[in-house]
Order: C-alpha cells, then sequence, then structure tokens
C-alpha cells in the first residue's frame, strides 16, 4: 500500500492534496484495493458547495458502493471527466489519474491525518 507523505488522509480513506487554497481529492489506494474493481463513479457538478465531511459523491465496485466524503468545506471547482468513461483509474493510479474533484477550500479541515497516522489507522482496521 502507498500512502504518499505530502498527502493529507481522513478516516473514511479519502486524501487530500493542498495547492495554494485548491485542493484536490481521491480515494486512498487502501480504499480502492478494498473495493476492488470500480465500474462507476458519480461526482458533483461543478459550483457545488460541500461542508466538510459531506457525502460528494457515490464509488461503485464489483464488490459494494461506497459513499465519498469531502475532506474539507469548499466549492467543487473541477472534476475528473475521465472517470466516466474509465472508472477504472480509480484503481490503476489513485493518486493520479484516478483523482476525483478539486475543491477552492473555505476550511482547511481540522480532522486530517499525515501518512503516518492514517497508516496506523489502516493497520487497525
Amino acid at each position: 500500500m502507498q500512502f504518499p507523505e505530502e498527502l493529507r488522509y481522513t478516516k473514511e480513506h479519502e486524501w487530500l492534496r493542498v495547492e495554494g487554497g485548491r485542493a484536490t481529492v481521491g480515494i486512498t489506494d487502501f480504499a480502492q484495493d478494498a473495493l476492488g474493481d470500480v465500474v462507476f463513479v458519480e461526482l458533483p457538478a461543478v459550483g457545488t458547495t460541500l461542508a466538510a465531511g459531506q457525502i460528494f459523491g457515490v464509488v461503485e465496485s464489483n464488490k459494494t458502493v461506497s459513499d465519498l466524503f469531502a475532506p474539507v468545506a469548499g466549492q467543487v471547482v473541477e472534476v475528473n471527466e475521465a472517470l466516466k468513461t474509465q472508472p477504472e483509474l480509480v484503481n490503476q493510479d489513485p493518486y493520479g489519474g484516478g483523482w476525483m474533484i478539486r475543491i477552492t477550500m473555505t476550511d482547511a479541515g481540522g480532522d486530517l491525518l499525515d501518512a503516518a497516522a492514517y497508516r496506523a489507522h489502516v493497520e487497525k482496521s
């Protein structure tokens, strides 16, 4: 399992990459592995305002359907359109081509974990 040091994580298995006032969000390597083959991803429309912890979409795999939770508050400014036709990118490259949304943050969130804390959380699961 990969847990890049530069990212922040949620206990619900989303990752967050902050660049200035914007954040890119996706699901972790652990999450995509637990889900199995991702077959469908439902994401919000650009312009949607999210609260930290709010459900922003759904990922469906050959095993289950799972909600996606916003790690921070803000407005969706970009959605990974490639996932509509290539949901398998979530499995193939969860921290790169499998990203899901970009948010202009209004709140940086207080419950985010660093890589070491997320790794410890996963090992307890």
